[in-house]
């Protein structure tokens, strides 16, 4: 198996300014206006309903949002990886 390279420093800021970017009411009503189809529907029934076993009351939910963004935040390259994460 080939190892993986790492992204050079243009691929990784064409991603990141992609991904940050903001959509405009129109290219997000029209995201929105796509229906799921029925196999990725239930693929998300199924992790919704395995989200709340596992995370059975608001609290535990909101404490794995917190955990899980501080992991996405300090994994993050750049200056944006030393902001302040909400408690």
């Amino acid at each position: 198996m080939k190892p993986l390279e790492t992204p050079s420093p243009e691929a990784l800021a064409r991603v990141r300014a992609l991904s940050e970017r903001r959509l405009t009411p129109e290219e997000f009503r029209a995201a929105l206006a796509v229906p799921l189809g029925e196999a990725e529907e239930g693929e998300s029934r199924s992790l919704i309903r395995w989200f709340r076993r596992r995370y059975p009351t608001p609290a535990d939910r909101l404490a794995w949002a917190r955990r899980a963004y501080r992991r996405w935040a300090a994994a993050r390259p750049g200056p944006s990886s030393r902001q302040t994460t909400p408690s």
